[in-house]
């Protein structure tokens, strides 16, 4: 476990990114239930709006491509006007495509490591601008374990969430080698999560992978993610044993490789039963 840090103050506020729906909405929810001001951000701006009115009238709402460098600095500068400060900033948007390596165009590739990969580098970027001054604020970075290890069917994906995963723990180092000790950059990496990216795949062989693990809420993934506020911690895997998993799948690819086919299998076993299951 981390240490135990004190968390931003009631009223301070906090950015969410694709917080319209799913994981990011959950995560929102919590951010207001510890009395913070969310300012909800989506590429979808209905979605974003729906979503504020929502969580009650201290949360606001804003259309933000993470994309976009100077759109999250004005983004991270109107949160902090509006409620006094920026205390978290939560980089959760994300895409994913699916199939074999060579398959994805090159618009698909460029799309995924530019939400995924540069989006998180734009939001925290923004984000620090406010609180390194302030030797204050913390930065939740949400990957997944594909951040940890390769994953067949998904190679694109899992290639951005290394990105995100190793930019994430390297600011964290700078930060602690300029001497800036308030402020924290944590990294969550669930398993698979019940939302609509990855229940839109249920009849994708490619994603089968995703589907070997235990189906994780986003209620769930959004209370460990927001724990991360009290005790910091550079990287925190959903469950805590898949991550291990992950890291010696890491460590020894051979494994992977041989591990594959049972991998695949377990998946679309899962796939089938999680049919009948309501949509998120």
């Amino acid at each position: 476990m981390g240490r135990r840090v004190s968390p931003p103050p009631a009223g301070a506020g906090a950015l969410v990114t694709g917080a319209g729906r799913g994981l990011g909405l959950e995560i929102a929810r919590l951010l207001a239930r510890r009395g913070l001001a969310v300012h909800v951000t989506d590429a979808d701006g209905v979605a974003a709006e729906r979503a504020a009115a929502e969580l009650g009238a201290e949360a606001f709402a804003s259309v933000l491509d993470v994309r976009d460098e100077e759109a999250c600095r004005a983004s991270a500068r109107a949160t902090a006007e509006r409620t006094g400060s920026l205390g978290v900033w939560v980089n959760n948007a994300g895409v994913v495509w699916t199939g074999f390596a060579w398959e994805q165009d090159d618009s698909s590739r460029r799309r995924t490591f530019e939400v995924n990969a540069l989006g998180a580098v734009n939001g925290t970027i923004a984000a620090l601008e406010l609180m390194r001054p302030a030797n204050a604020g913390h930065v939740v970075n949400v990957a997944s374990l594909a951040g940890l290890v390769a994953v067949p069917g998904e190679v694109l994906y899992a290639a951005t969430k290394h990105a995100a995963l190793a930019f994430s723990v390297g600011t964290l180092l700078d930060l602690r080698r300029a001497g800036v000790e308030g402020v924290h950059v944590s990294t969550v990496c669930p398993d698979g999560i019940w939302t609509p990216m990855l229940s839109d795949r249920l009849d994708d062989p490619h994603a089968a992978v995703s589907f070997s693990g235990t189906m994780l809420s986003p209620e769930h993934v959004a209370a460990r993610a927001v724990s991360l506020l009290d005790r910091p911690r550079a990287v925190l895997s959903v469950p805590r044993r898949r991550g291990a998993l992950a890291r010696l799948y890491d460590l020894f690819p051979g494994l992977e490789l041989r591990s594959m086919g049972i991998l695949l299998a377990l998946g679309g076993r899962s796939q089938r039963r999680l049919k009948s299951r309501p949509a998120p």
